[in-house]
């Protein structure tokens, strides 16, 4: 796919420079080959995986950045990789854990992170509940039974630490409901005239342990 074309499509959603954008090119190339023989993506079309896939997440991690939300980052349930290598390529100071149970997918992504010789994102295969550690941020999109993965990925986040959802609006009251010990922004639009948001929220210090 023509990176000028790339670039046009991503300007809706944020700006990025000459090697994100090679970056992105390399990565649409793996996916699109990949994609063809393991179910990584229902979406098919080029230009809707750049907009549904790499706008959504740079548009997200333009928004962890606005904020000074980028550290330590895990990506639960990453998948095909967002918006977790998105961050990774946008913002070269994260340490991204893409974390995935699946072992074809974990090989895929192992693989792009290698293409793209990207120093700051690891691949954990497994569960989120298996993982040992805390981080400052952790991102969560698209993933299945989203109530029982939520609690998973809340407890990653460090006291103090953040999370970010891409969910689908209708979906923000059951976040809420779900993880109450969030202090949750107001939903944030993702552009693309869908009804995709960006729920953000800091987890809250338990001052018993505190």
């Amino acid at each position: 796919m023509d990176q000028a074309e790339i670039a046009r499509l991503l300007r809706l959603y944020a700006e990025i420079g000459a090697r994100q954008l090679e970056l992105t090119s390399i990565y649409i190339d793996i996916l699109l080959k990949w994609n063809s023989k393991i179910n990584l993506s229902a979406i098919r079309e080029p230009d809707e995986i750049v907009c549904r896939h790499f706008g959504e997440s740079f548009f997200v991690a333009a928004q962890l950045i606005t904020n000074g939300w980028i550290g330590s980052v895990i990506d639960v349930g990453s998948g095909a990789g967002f918006p977790g290598l998105p961050i990774a390529i946008y913002s070269p100071g994260a340490a991204v854990t893409l974390i995935e149970s699946q072992g074809k997918k974990a090989a895929f992504l192992n693989e792009v992170i290698f293409a793209l010789g990207l120093k700051n994102a690891k691949v954990f295969r497994g569960r989120a509940e298996e993982f040992s550690g805390s981080v400052d941020l952790v991102t969560l999109r698209a993933v299945e039974k989203f109530s029982e993965v939520l609690p998973a990925a809340e407890v990653l986040a460090r006291a103090g630490g953040r999370l970010a959802l891409m969910i689908g609006s209708s979906q923000v009251a059951e976040a809420k409901q779900v993880s109450v010990r969030v202090d949750w922004q107001d939903p944030v639009q993702v552009p693309g005239g869908k009804s995709r948001v960006l729920l953000m929220g800091t987890k809250m210090v338990n001052r018993e342990s505190a």
